[in-house]
């Protein structure tokens, strides 16, 4: 399990496909120096995590990494399955144990895929 906290960006409509099985992406703003707009997805009943939150609210997201390949390429989606607003931003809500986003110290800047454009 992973946790970041920030700001959210932006909250996308529910996507429902032919299958039934429903996703909702969302963005939000880490508070670092050099801020990152990191998306997750909320899939199937997780999607109402973000019917209580809006744009603009800090908020605290638990998150699993998920990886798969489909036709020689991989993917990385960031699965949301708790979302807490956080003191501050409107409506109370769970605190974080992490100052500065990384509860465990790990998560996203472990991903190779979260900063493209440096050349590290």
């Amino acid at each position: 399990m992973y946790q970041l906290e920030g700001t959210i960006k932006l909250i996308n409509d529910i996507q429902t496909f032919q299958s039934g099985f429903q996703k909702r992406e969302f963005v939000v703003s880490t508070d670092e120096q050099y801020p990152q707009d990191v998306k997750f997805e909320c899939v199937k009943d997780k999607c109402a995590l973000l019917d209580n939150v809006s744009p603009g609210q800090r908020v605290s997201v638990s998150f699993r990494i998920r990886g798969n390949e489909y036709q020689g390429r991989y993917y990385v989606n960031l699965q949301s399955f708790k979302v807490d607003a956080v003191g501050g931003g409107g409506g109370g809500g769970g605190a974080s144990e992490a100052p500065e986003g990384y509860a465990s110290g790990d998560g996203v800047e472990d991903d190779p895929f979260a900063n493209e454009s440096s050349p590290f």
